[in-house]
């Protein structure tokens, strides 16, 4: 008789992960955000990682760049229109084992009503028991897409032939996950 590995349900912590964007403002600069309210699970054979199922969700309505007007323009229709698509969501697809601190997440992400693949970079930061018994694993996951493949087109042009916000965004994030 074969045994099956035990399922591993990690969560989220979100008091100890953040989710960033950086993305070129008028050529000459860079614009960080974040979003402020997210969930995600990790789903593992026991703790073997590379066995690891992702899901995240991001509110769009939670945007943050520090200045209201920008936030409330990138939660209109020009971006992310967060009334009407209200999550960002990412399903990974594998996550395969480059060496011990270094793994590539491929998944497909939804932003609006688009769905496309993605593929990132996962950087493990170890895993330990904390004080009250629960494992926790930390990781800084980055990787770039393109805006527009995802339906964010607003843009104008600069009088000298840029754009005021680039195609290109930068993602950013470090997450903790806990199971008990």
């Amino acid at each position: 008789m074969a045994e099956t590995a035990t399922q591993t349900i990690w969560k989220v912590d979100p008091t100890h992960s953040e989710i960033l964007f950086k993305v070129r403002h008028m050529v000459i600069s860079t614009v960080t955000g974040r979003f402020e309210r997210f969930d995600g699970t990790v789903e593992t054979e026991g703790d073997r990682l590379e066995t690891a199922r992702v899901e995240f969700v991001i509110d769009t309505a939670s945007v943050n760049t520090g200045v209201a007007d920008r936030d409330n323009h990138l939660r209109s229709d020009d971006f992310f229109n967060a009334e009407k698509y209200p999550q960002i969501r990412f399903v990974s697809t594998a996550f395969k084992k480059i060496n011990d601190q270094e793994y590539e997440l491929t998944g497909n992400l939804t932003i609006r009503d688009v769905t496309r693949p993605v593929q990132l970079k996962v950087e493990y930061g170890g895993m330990v028991k904390d004080p009250w018994g629960n494992t926790r694993a930390g990781f800084v996951v980055t990787g770039k897409i393109n805006r527009k493949d995802f339906g964010l087109k607003w843009n104008m042009l600069l009088e000298t032939g840029g754009a005021v916000v680039s195609d290109e965004v930068q993602v950013q994030c470090a997450v903790e996950f806990v199971h008990s």
